[in-house]
């Protein structure tokens, strides 16, 4: 059977324009100009409902001042009522400021060596702040130094969706006046209860060029 290439011409000339047409249309779809499809809420007397779990600017200051305001609640803690009260009180505060219950946490303390540098786990972390954990032999509590005040200057804060990440300098002065900077990092994800907490926590001392 021989096809009629008369015929054969006209449908391939008329699937080529049903094609620019298509390519012609499709931009001014995608422009707005062609205005077939409405959006309403689901009921005249409703509001749609909107679920945004972004992280603000505003709560991403506000977790780094609570990090700051608790570790000088540590530090005054354990100046005023010892050892007992303060590890308590930096157990639950690591509960909410850290992510630990959702796994593990990159945390590398300012102060830590060997194979103990990372932090991973809520043990890890609590025996940093304060100390007195034997698998911990060299930890003597860093909240645990007299901190009455912390400062925060960030270089820069990169935040997408549900996770903030900041870098920049963490000034602590002790009670004696003595101020220690250092150079920090941390990433915050938006828990399912709503809250901000820390899934990484990079410190260190800022380098000096000899």
């Amino acid at each position: 059977m021989h096809t009629n290439p008369f015929k054969q011409l006209q449908v391939n000339l008329s699937v080529t324009a049903a094609t620019i047409a298509l390519l012609v249309t499709a931009p001014l779809m995608a422009h707005g100009q062609v205005n077939s499809t409405t959006t309403k809420p689901a009921s005249s007397n409703s509001k749609t409902s909107v679920v945004n779990i972004s992280i603000t600017e505003a709560e991403v200051l506000a977790a780094q001042k609570a990090w700051g305001e608790a570790l000088v609640s540590i530090s005054t803690t354990y100046d005023e009522k010892g050892i007992a009260a303060a590890r308590t009180l930096a157990d639950n505060i690591i509960d909410q400021a850290y992510a630990y219950q959702s796994g593990l946490v990159l945390f590398k303390p300012t102060l830590t060596t060997g194979d103990q540098t990372f932090r991973t786990t809520h043990k890890g972390a609590l025996s940093y702040f304060v100390g007195g954990d034997s698998s911990f032999p060299k930890d003597t509590g860093f909240a645990l130094k007299g901190w009455r005040k912390v400062e925060i200057r960030n270089a820069g804060i990169f935040i997408v969706g549900n996770t903030a990440t900041t870098m920049g300098n963490v000034s602590i002065t002790d009670k004696t006046g003595k101020v220690t900077t250092v150079d920090k990092t941390w990433q915050f994800i938006r828990g399912g209860d709503g809250k901000l907490r820390i899934i990484v926590h990079h410190s260190s001392l800022p380098y000096s060029p000899k």
